[in-house]
């Protein structure tokens, strides 16, 4: 059954949470210098190369450099890309390729509970790289101190959102279609799966022109 069972999603979900926590603490060097580096590559780029290009930038009333205006720009999108990012490519390899989904099935975890464990996740690996972030930004005098310490919540919220977004993503129905095309073999329905892609695309790109003619036009 397809049926989503919210009453099967209990406080098991943190043990999941834990699993990854504990593969993630032996390969975090790695993962941590992304986070730390990003920024200070940013800075360079738009403080050294932009700003004398574009100059100042008026923003809600205030005069201020063009990197000082991108920095929390940087924030947000730390906080997209690493909670998306671990719901579609870290979460499927973790599903198709390592097949840790069906160990943690075999548990009395019920499915619910691993998603859910899945975009927790995701949107704490998003609060910790704005964490790292703004150790780069707040000392630069690019993100004013302490308010900008409630980026770090935000971003865990915000971190649930685009993680559920990218676990939906996740189901990836192009997969499904690229493999038929490739190798002549699927587990579904190719009509539904273009379906999906259709109605996706409608639906999406409606909001997205809303969205950005509601910004654009003032």
């Amino acid at each position: 059954m397809n049926r989503v069972e919210l009453a099967a999603i209990t406080l098991r979900f943190r043990h999941v949470w834990m699993r990854n926590l504990v593969t993630y603490r032996r390969i975090w060097r790695i993962n941590f210098l992304v986070p730390l580096l990003e920024p200070a590559f940013y800075i360079l780029a738009f403080g050294l190369g932009f700003s004398g290009l574009i100059g100042g930038v008026d923003y809600a009333g205030r005069h201020m450099a063009y990197i000082q205006f991108m920095a929390p720009a940087l924030v947000a999108t730390a906080c997209m890309w690493n909670a998306f990012f671990e719901t579609t490519y870290a979460s499927f390899v973790r599903m198709y390729y390592q097949n840790t989904f069906d160990g943690i099935l075999a548990t009395p975890v019920s499915l619910e509970e691993m998603i859910i464990a899945e975009i927790v996740w995701a949107a704490s690996k998003a609060a910790a790289a704005v964490t790292v972030m703004l150790t780069v930004l707040i000392p630069l005098g690019y993100a004013a101190f302490p308010g900008a310490l409630m980026c770090i919540p935000l971003a865990f919220g915000a971190g649930l959102a685009f993680g559920a977004i990218g676990m939906f993503f996740t189901g990836y129905h192009l997969v499904e279609l690229t493999r038929f095309f490739c190798i002549g073999a699927m587990e579904s329905n190719p009509v539904f799966n273009l379906i999906y892609l259709v109605v996706f695309t409608v639906v999406f790109g409606y909001l997205g022109l809303w969205a950005m003619k509601r910004r654009l036009i003032k």
